[in-house]
């Protein structure tokens, strides 16, 4: 579990959480894309569209958190504005 320091509340990692990482593991993590954003670049909304698929296996796996508005997995998808 990531400390809460370093957790968006509204989803996925903050700026310092990203810069912990990769600090500590060498991790060069990216923010979230929107749709909006996803627009602009193929290569943004290839990625969006990747991590969109990846999570909604994880909603299949875990459907606790699925069913809970409030879970990191449902956060993150509306962060990035998966349906």
């Amino acid at each position: 579990m990531v400390k809460k320091v370093y957790q968006n509340p509204e989803g996925g990692l903050n700026a310092k959480g990203r810069a912990y990482f990769k600090a500590k593991e060498g991790a060069n993590l990216k923010p979230p894309v929107s749709s909006k954003e996803a627009k602009k670049s193929p290569k943004a909304a290839a990625r969006r569209k990747s991590f969109c698929a990846r999570s909604a296996g994880q909603m299949k796996m875990f459907p606790e958190a699925a069913k809970d508005p409030n879970s990191r997995l449902r956060k993150a998808r509306r962060k990035w504005e998966c349906n």
